[in-house]
């Protein structure tokens, strides 16, 4: 038995303890202090290296690899390219291993910004790129690849400030939306302000003539308003007027106009003419049968495919790696779309979810756009595969869109830890 005396004397552990051993610190020697000091510095070490969600460890393996796998086929497409253009054969590779180098970290760096931070400064974002875009299509600034243009020149530096505009405007559509949650189901108060909003980024995309950056976009929007709650009958509205839009605009250009013809009508396509991109895209991955010619032996690159190291890169993967490489590809993309999905699921809040919801139907509908072009399922738009495709801006806004994702689920992870109920606090009594 114990006293009432002794049980006031007797050390207890947690936070009576804490309190005990700051009180005895004085007479503690010089021992014990240095092994208190690092008992308390490796609970501080491991709470700065606690173990994320899995979430987060799926996502962020998946992008890396993604991201590793799109170096190896950049470097096998581009080589021949780069030397004919009277560079290094590793040119555009190094390019783009330049890009990775930046974005990788800077991926890591976004996923420890916490959400607020992202609501309040969506209105500058929106704002910002929008000014960088008006200056590419209203200025000398603008310069144009292809029939588009969709890229800034300010002096040695070319990047395109629509791929920064799909960042800022799913941001900003995330932060609207949490305002008006309460009112999501009343068209106009959420949707109607959105999409005026939203026009504006859309129109200054259009004005450069990119049409398949102006669908990813579109598309985007309304996988993030779907995702936000918005009803389904207002987001079939929007589809079909978003829908007949396109189509006006499609037939506005004669560029592309010429394209859907040849996509319309592939017999009648001139193999060295508008149809002749897509003839030999095709008759790279016929090429590479199932198990393909090898890595680095595909024969479409020499010349005969443009744009073999970006818009055009599935066809040479599946030439160099066959179908087994080409089934590879989808299945990435369609892993990449199940981690979103769990964190959608395990989102608390609209902004997440939301803006989860918008990155995933963007990377996502992006992926299949891009493939169905090579496979002749659409005419083609100029929109790269992301994460795997030459691009720098299109990497690097990927990876910090992928990056936001993540602080998510680091978000996710916290929420749960502090919710956790507590273990009861354990006493020590002295027996005498």
């Amino acid at each position: 038995m114990t006293s009432q005396a002794d049980q006031s004397r007797a050390p207890r552990f947690g936070v009576g303890a804490r309190a005990a051993g700051r009180a005895d610190h004085g007479t503690l020697d010089g021992g014990q202090r240095a092994r208190a000091a690092m008992h308390t510095a490796r609970i501080s070490l491991g709470r700065v290296f606690e173990a994320e969600s899995a979430n987060y460890f799926l996502l962020l393996g998946l992008t890396l690899f993604m991201v590793a796998f799109g170096l190896l086929m950049v470097l096998s497409s581009s080589y021949v390219a780069s030397h004919a253009d009277g560079s290094s054969f590793f040119a555009k590779f190094m390019n783009q291993g330049l890009y990775a180098i930046i974005g990788v970290p800077m991926m890591l760096v976004v996923s420890r910004i916490p959400s607020w931070f992202w609501r309040k400064w969506a209105w500058l974002g929106v704002i910002g790129t929008c000014v960088l875009q008006a200056l590419v299509v209203f200025t000398p600034l603008g310069y144009g690849i292809n029939n588009n243009t969709n890229w800034l020149k300010l002096g040695p530096i070319l990047f395109q400030p629509s791929e920064l505009i799909k960042i800022a405007l799913v941001l900003w559509i995330g932060m609207f939306l949490t305002r008006k949650e309460l009112r999501l189901r009343q068209f106009g108060q959420a949707l109607l302000p959105a999409l005026l909003i939203a026009l504006i980024p859309l129109f200054l995309i259009m004005k450069g003539d990119d049409l398949g950056t102006t669908m990813i976009v579109g598309l985007m929007l309304i996988g993030a308003l779907f995702f936000a709650g918005i009803p389904l009958w207002q987001l079939l509205l929007t589809g079909s007027f978003a829908g007949a839009a396109a189509f006006v605009l499609a037939f506005s250009s004669a560029n592309r106009t010429h394209r859907i013809m040849a996509f319309l009508h592939p017999e009648k396509a001139d193999p060295n003419g508008d149809g002749y991109q897509v003839l030999q895209g095709q008759w790279g991955m016929a090429n590479g049968g199932i198990f393909g010619v090898g890595l680095g032996n595909s024969q479409s690159k020499w010349n005969w495919l443009p744009a073999s190291s970006t818009d055009f890169i599935f066809s040479i993967t599946a030439e160099e790696l066959g179908l087994i490489g080409a089934v590879l590809v989808l299945l990435l993309f369609v892993a990449l779309a199940f981690v979103l999905l769990r964190i959608i699921r395990s989102a608390k809040t609209v902004f997440a979810r939301t803006v989860t919801g918008g990155v995933m139907v963007w990377i996502i509908g992006q992926a299949i756009v891009n493939i169905a072009v090579v496979v002749g399922l659409f005419p083609v738009l100029g929109v790269p595969l992301p994460l795997i495709s030459s691009g720098g801006t299109a990497l690097i806004s990927t990876l910090a869109a992928l990056g936001i994702v993540l602080s998510f689920a680091r978000e996710e992870r916290r929420a749960a830890r502090l919710t956790r109920p507590s273990a009861p606090v354990a006493r020590a009594t002295v027996n005498r």
